[in-house]
């Protein structure tokens, strides 16, 4: 692995404040070496610009939690009914409520368990980011689960008054409209992070995030032409917002493949490789706007951290 002057510095890189540097050297079993000292000695360490000129490894983990927030908040209602405990959603920013969202009745077994088995994944997705941010962690924004689905469904031809809620297969669209999301967020955020611990554990919440996407995208693909359609619509809508470049994918082959209609649980382009969004395109698409703005959609008073704006197509 690597040796314990790299990992050091990469803390001291990363850590916004001495007690989060401290809680990652005890968890990398650094603490108290003589390597690690230059790591925790003072304001010039904790104020450090990482090494490529670009934002802290704590910037991107915040941006993420925004987004794991979203998640939890959306997975934990449909499943118990109930959001985020309070000790959950504290930290730096101001806490916003979540509107919308309650326990759906679902009909199929199989996908009640697959919600349930998710909603565990990404609560303990927010824990995991907590702890590893400390006291520089965000606190859970403004989140709406009600107006923000509506305008997504209408944004996409589904019409008026969609509740996600609803039914089984309200359920597993409005999980498509975040999972693919996700994935896209992590693989375009992990060139960012320049600590290899941080960067690993992004990389397992990444592997994490494409097996709930591609469970979400096949239980669709099951559910025949219908949901077919309107996945489509839903990456059509993605596709709006986030720039004029084409990348995201239904779940069907519309004849690219083999035969027309064939599933495509896997969207990724000739090489087999998913493609990245940019912060500032995931804000685009959560926020449900294409052009430069710093809140709308799932997120009406925008997210806390550094980045907070999304992207204006030139």
């Amino acid at each position: 692995m690597f040796d314990k002057q790299f990992i050091a510095g990469a803390i001291a890189r990363s850590s916004e404040t001495a007690l989060d540097r401290r809680r990652m050297l005890t968890l990398t079993g650094l603490a108290g070496a003589g390597a690690a000292a230059a790591a925790v000695a003072g304001p010039a360490a904790a104020n450090a610009a990482p090494a490529s000129g670009g934002v802290s490894d704590a910037t991107v983990l915040n941006f993420a939690l925004n987004l794991e927030y979203l998640e939890a908040e959306f997975y934990h209602r449909a499943v118990y009914g109930t959001g985020l405990p309070e000790n959950l959603t504290t930290g730096t920013g101001r806490r916003g409520g979540v509107y919308g969202g309650r326990k759906v009745n679902f009909t199929n077994r199989r996908f009640y368990e697959y919600a349930r088995e998710i909603a565990g994944d990404e609560y303990h997705h927010v824990q995991f980011l907590r702890a590893a941010l400390g006291s520089a962690a965000v606190a859970r924004p403004t989140i709406s689960l009600d107006s923000a689905f509506k305008a997504a469904a209408k944004a996409a031809g589904l019409g008026d008054g969609f509740d996600p809620y609803a039914s089984d297969v309200n359920f597993l669209l409005a999980a498509f409209v975040f999972e693919d999301v996700g994935v896209t967020a992590y693989k375009g955020a992990s060139p960012l992070i320049t600590n290899k611990t941080y960067l690993e554990a992004a990389a397992g919440i990444l592997a994490v995030e494409a097996y709930h996407a591609a469970t979400i995208r096949s239980s669709l693909y099951e559910l025949g032409s219908t949901a077919w359609s309107a996945a489509g619509k839903i990456s059509d809508a993605r596709d709006s917002l986030d720039g004029r470049t084409d990348l995201d994918q239904g779940i069907v082959d519309r004849g690219t493949g083999t035969a027309l209609n064939d599933p495509n649980i896997v969207p990724t382009d000739k090489y087999g490789v998913a493609f990245s969004r940019t912060p500032g395109q995931v804000l685009n698409v959560v926020y449900l706007n294409p052009g430069a703005v710093s809140k709308g959609g799932f997120f009406p008073a925008g997210v806390n951290g550094a980045v907070r704006t999304s992207t204006q197509e030139s």
